[in-house]
């Protein structure tokens, strides 16, 4: 049975997280927002997954950046500055006694509508956040064994249509990706721009390893990704020869190696494409690199500081 990426086993202390909405934290079943929210009318938001690691959130800073950046690029006023940002974070964290092995998503829409109309002019009030925090833990057997892809129809944008280095709400071509790779039996969908190169996957980044090279998208139509970087600079680090450049599917198909990259997972190996086999689950690339990362995660929360 096909899984996603980003599947995990259900864990029954979610029921009764708190969840903080424009300043207050409520029950689950409580935690709502209206009807008129532009989040809700118009996918008008933007948003950040986090990791949290021995009681800090990893990559804080970099994640941060993305969004601000996000904001101010479609004159969206977050309504708080950074610190601000990071203590409600933190006063979420701390609310659910959560410490580790959970994930967070930050949102932030435009907030209230005074009617259903896109002209952000018809917002009445201040943006609207919201933090999810959850007990969520990736598949061990997806770090391992690893996923199958399916390269889909649906491509990823040139800026001028909808800039797809934004981590908006609006998501639609990403869904509609993934509901064509599910059709076709896989875990997750990539996606190549528009002149027919690999660009990403539906929810996560997509690196190949050919020889003893790593090779991943030119980041040209993808969002900057946080671990996309981090992985980036693990290898460069490590002395691993890493590459963004343009390449297709042809090179994919005869990769050695191929993974992808995101907050929730981290690097999980791809052992299947198109129906071909990339190779027989980890290999020794995606496990030393898995390793690697993970230090660096301990490095980072080890140097960060709560509010």
């Amino acid at each position: 049975m096909t899984q996603g990426s980003h599947h995990s086993s259900a864990d029954p202390r979610n029921r009764d997280i708190l969840i903080y909405v424009n300043g207050e934290l409520y029950p689950r079943e409580k935690a709502m927002v209206s009807v008129f929210d532009s989040g809700f009318i118009l996918g008008d938001g933007i948003w950040e997954g986090l990791r949290v690691h021995h009681g800090r959130i990893a990559f804080l800073g970099m994640h941060l950046a993305r969004l601000y950046e996000a904001a101010k690029a479609i004159d969206l006023d977050v309504g708080l500055d950074r610190a601000q940002l990071a203590a409600a974070l933190y006063r979420t964290l701390e609310a659910n006694q959560m410490t580790d092995g959970a994930h967070v998503r930050l949102m932030v829409t435009r907030g209230m509508k005074s009617t259903p109309y896109q002209d952000p002019r018809a917002c009445i009030g201040p943006a609207t956040i919201v933090i999810i925090p959850e007990y969520k833990l990736p598949q061990p057997q997806m770090l391992t064994k690893g996923l199958r892809l399916f390269t889909v129809h649906v491509r990823r944008g040139a800026p001028d249509v909808q800039d797809p280095k934004l981590n908006s709400h609006s998501k639609l071509n990403c869904i509609t990706a993934c509901i064509q790779a599910t059709k076709a039996g896989a875990d997750e969908a990539l996606m190549l721009d528009p002149l027919g190169f690999v660009a990403t996957c539906n929810s996560t980044h997509f690196f190949i390893v050919r020889g003893e090279e790593v090779w991943t998208s030119s980041g040209k139509y993808c969002i900057p990704g946080i671990t996309r970087a981090n992985v980036l600079r693990v290898c460069r680090e490590a002395g691993i020869p890493a590459f963004e450049k343009d390449f297709s599917l042809t090179e994919v198909y005869g990769a050695d190696e191929a993974f992808v990259t995101g907050t929730f997972a981290g690097i999980a190996p791809v052992v299947e494409i198109d129906g071909r086999r990339i190779s027989a689950g980890r290999g020794p690339m995606v496990e030393r690199l898995q390793k690697l990362y993970l230090e660096l995660i301990a490095r980072d929360v080890a140097s960060a500081t709560a509010p």
